[in-house]
């Protein structure tokens, strides 16, 4: 008899395996062996392709030296950044891979109340999200005189539109994984006069995304998550065809300039989403995320997401009748409204669960308070997969293993 979770058992999801339409992208990622990578949201495997890509970079730079500015490095931001664009539903000339996603937001901030010719000065950032989006909205309007608001978490965000210039949102929460109707926010937001700047972080790569059909003129997002660009690896800005020509953005590095190699004393911004580069970038790191966007262009993003639901629920439900009896707390949203994470809640001892599924190598990630994230990557996670880490996951709990008193050591970093 196979073995069973809860009624699920073992020969039913290597059916489902079997039956897989994006099974064969596995084995385009270099993965550990004997571990279960269930924290995708936070970094991204590792594609195979990827340490070519480097290897190769790095030959260029030994063999053509400053040439390879012309040969690929110079023009990446905007090339990979067209690749990308049809990922998250936008078109050639709107995406631009560059700089991170705080000091992207900073440069859409400037640049959106630069343009503002009503006295609305207010930011709103959501309560609850990650705070680096609110962190740079606090800085950005201690530096310019903008007032900062926060919105409360759960509240009713038509009731916060007063006097906004610019709201922050993320389309997917990092703490519960809920997901945002981009469409209808985008609509309600620009009704009350304001503009809406999309966090992509926990959706660019984990759904389908459509930024032109909801109307959305502006967002960022990372690389290093479901992307899989790897540590480090730069953001992305999006800014509409139609609202590209503004004005300037406030980091007017040379790189944003309409003639960098011009040297001019006045800044001039490029015409195009150049102007929202800034200054010199890494070469080695946008091969590395050339190789991943790359890949992602054969990607089924309809089938992603399908699959991203399937092996939520099974992960749900290989665990579901395990819960009230050791006190953990489900939080996923429901299907229509989750991104691609299970988020599940015990305040006195989730950070040693975690712990102790990091040992047997099920890869996990904690956030205070209490809170055990599982990102499901389609790309790389089989049914099984998810299967044999709701396993450990049971075994950990139902046998008492977390106690262990070494899981109950706290690291720096979490």
């Amino acid at each position: 008899m196979s073995a069973s979770l809860n009624g699920v058992t073992l020969a039913y999801v290597r059916e489902r395996d079997q039956q897989d339409p994006l099974a064969d992208f596995k084995h385009r990622f270099a993965l550990p062996e004997g571990v279960l990578y269930l924290d995708g949201n936070s970094l991204g495997a590792q594609p195979s392709a990827a340490k070519q890509a480097v290897d190769d970079t790095l030959d260029q730079w030994r063999d053509e030296l400053i040439k390879g500015w012309n040969q690929g490095w110079f023009d990446a931001p905007e090339r990979l950044g067209n690749l990308l664009a049809p990922v998250i539903g936008a078109q050639s000339g709107e995406v631009c891979v560059t700089d991170n996603i705080t000091l992207n937001i900073f440069k859409l901030l400037g640049y959106i109340l630069g343009q503002c010719q009503n006295d609305r000065r207010a930011v709103l950032s959501e309560g609850g999200n990650f705070p680096t989006d609110g962190y740079i909205a606090q800085g950005f309007c201690r530096l310019s005189g903008a007032e900062h608001r926060f919105l409360p978490e759960d509240a009713n965000l038509a009731e916060h539109l007063e006097g906004v210039a610019v709201v922050v949102l993320s389309q997917v929460n990092y703490r519960t994984g809920k997901l945002r109707n981009m469409a209808e926010t985008t609509q309600l937001v620009h009704a009350h006069g304001a503009e809406v700047i999309w966090d992509l972080a926990h959706s660019a790569g984990a759904l389908p995304i459509d930024l032109n059909g909801s109307d959305a003129r502006y967002a960022v997002g990372c690389t290093y998550k479901y992307l899989n660009g790897g540590p480090g690896a730069p953001a992305f800005l999006y800014v509409h065809s139609d609202y590209q020509d503004g004005g300037w953005q406030p980091l007017s590095g040379w790189h944003g300039h309409a003639s960098p190699f011009a040297f001019d004393a006045d800044y001039s911004p490029a015409g195009d989403i150049s102007r929202f580069r800034t200054g010199t970038h890494s070469a080695l790191i946008y091969s590395a995320l050339e190789a991943s966007l790359t890949m992602w262009t054969e990607v089924d993003m309809q089938a992603l997401r399908e699959k991203s639901l399937a092996m939520s629920d099974l992960f749900r439900e290989c665990l579901s009748d395990l819960y009230d009896s050791h006190g953990i707390e489900d939080i996923t949203p429901a299907a229509s409204e989750r991104g691609s994470q299970v988020s599940l809640i015990d305040t006195q001892n989730g950070y040693a669960i975690v712990q102790a599924l990091i040992a047997r190598g099920v890869i996990g990630d904690y956030r205070e308070p209490g809170l055990m994230r599982f990102g499901f990557t389609p790309l790389y996670l089989s049914f099984e997969d998810v299967w044999q880490a709701a396993k450990h996951f049971r075994e950990v709990v139902e046998s008492g293993e977390y106690q262990d008193a070494q899981f109950h050591v706290r690291s720096a970093v979490t």
